[in-house]
């Protein structure tokens, strides 16, 4: 029984210390030793996942020891503050020329680009540059500037979402089909104006792993301009592929080889093999970046510019970043790419081959294994899979597609470098023998007839 909180700390016995009553909802009053906060902090995080085990999530979990103790040298480090660590913003410099050569940015420009706070970050700083330029240029044309909008495929993660909400952008959505994931160009017609800042096309997609069909659209809107005057830039939001495409398909233009293709994100704490969280944002060049969107600030020290949607955070994940560019190089990343898709092609020829279980992702471009049950199937969905498969700790993705393919349930397992082949037959095993379980006892699956007749109650009358 824990001592009252009234009790000074100094009659707190040690063995007290470790049965602390924790408060719900007030500061506590009195502190304990060091030891027993780090017992508890522990004993609270008992029945988080492993996240090892964490198959759903696409962002590093593991480090060698010598990145760790990079981490620790650049944890208390205030990153924005270039003043007092000109080095680490020396590093940054260095790694956004890197990215735009590793993205085949053209040469004789001046590359720009910012290490952010995870991809989100980094989006929300492109589209900013894209509406900023949008806008002068309508202002300039003397034209309404007032209704921006952005064209983006149902497919995307929900930051473009964010920034279409908060910016104040229109959102143009195109929803998804059955049986195609991906922004195509079979429907911008229908989406793309003159008051489009940009469209947005993903590589390497979180639903299903997927490129959208970049050259495809990049050729509808070199058409879209010789027809109607209008140039309309292209944003690749490559959080998941940007740090795989160019090690394993080098001829693959996906990048600013691509002359609309004004800006690229990607996720350092993705395949970028960094700790969460770290993203990437570069612009084709430095123009791009409208001037307006820039800060300069003095009170740290010397004036220095600013132009992230976040000031003050931790060095920590750059330094670290630094690091995995300089003890992997091209080559080291292309090995690890390799082994990792590798495991991925396994897992899922493991998958189909049990007979529950049919490929959604037919191009399987990053590591990651995209299915859906087989329509024989009748015992049991996605989620009861997902679920059973938790009680060996493994945490795979189980979810319904966006709109209007919401019908169709998938289950994703993102393949990170540290599974092993070992590893990943392992999962593969289990998967299949919660599907023969299932199978067996049954799960909370809706049987055929009801599913179909819940369909027909809520679809829309036919005029």
């Amino acid at each position: 029984m824990s001592e009252p909180k009234d009790v000074p700390i100094e009659k707190i016995t040690p063995y007290d210390e470790f049965n602390f009553d924790i408060p719900e909802d007030e500061f506590p009053q009195q502190g304990i030793s060091a030891r027993a906060a780090a017992a508890l902090v522990v004993s609270d995080e008992w029945t988080d996942t492993n996240p090892m085990l964490n198959m759903s999530s696409f962002v590093t979990t593991f480090s060698e020891p010598e990145a760790v103790e990079v981490a620790k040298r650049n944890m208390y480090k205030n990153y924005i503050d270039h003043d007092m660590y000109p080095q680490l913003f020396a590093m940054e410099r260095r790694m956004v020329r890197w990215l735009h050569q590793l993205w085949n940015g053209p040469k004789g420009v001046e590359p720009y680009g910012a290490a952010t706070i995870g991809s989100s970050e980094a989006c929300m700083l492109a589209g900013l540059a894209h509406k900023w330029n949008w806008r002068k240029a309508r202002e300039n044309a003397g034209k309404d500037a007032s209704r921006p909008n952005m064209v983006t495929g149902g497919n995307v993660q929900i930051v473009w979402k964010k920034f279409l909400r908060y910016f104040d952008v229109e959102p143009r959505i195109v929803p998804l089909k059955p049986g195609n994931y991906r922004l195509t160009a079979e429907q911008l017609d229908s989406y793309v104006d003159e008051n489009t800042i940009a469209v947005v096309a993903i590589a390497g997609q979180t639903f299903t792993g997927e490129d959208d069909d970049i050259q495809e659209i990049h050729d509808w809107l070199d058409d879209y301009e010789k027809k109607t005057g209008i140039s309309i830039p292209m944003h690749i939001d490559g959080a998941s592929g940007g740090f795989v495409n160019p090690f394993l398909y080098p001829d693959y233009a996906w990048d600013f080889r691509l002359p609309r293709v004004q800006s690229i994100n990607a996720s350092g704490h993705k395949f970028g093999l960094t700790p969460p969280g770290l993203g990437w944002v570069v612009f084709r060049e430095r123009k791009i970046f409208n001037e307006d969107l820039i800060f300069y600030v003095n009170y740290l020290g010397g004036e220095m510019p600013t132009a992230t949607l976040n000031f003050s955070r931790n060095a920590a994940p750059v330094a670290v970043q630094y690091y995995q560019f300089l003890r992997l190089g091209f080559d080291g990343y292309k090995r690890v790419m390799t082994h990792t898709l590798k495991n991925a092609v396994a897992l899922r020829t493991a998958l189909v081959d049990s007979g529950y279980f049919t490929i959604m992702n037919e191009t399987q471009r990053i590591p990651v294994v995209a299915v859906t049950l087989d329509p024989k199937v009748t015992r049991f969905n996605e989620f009861d899979v997902s679920n059973k498969v938790r009680e060996k700790g493994w945490v795979l993705s189980a979810y319904t597609m966006p709109s209007d393919a919401q019908d169709v349930r998938s289950l994703r397992v993102v393949v990170r470098p540290h599974i092993n082949h070992n590893v990943a037959m392992t999962l593969a095993r289990d998967i299949v023998d919660a599907c023969k379980y299932l199978e067996q006892h049954g799960g909370t699956a809706t049987p055929p007839e009801l599913h179909k007749h819940a369909e027909e109650k809520s679809s829309p009358a036919k005029c």
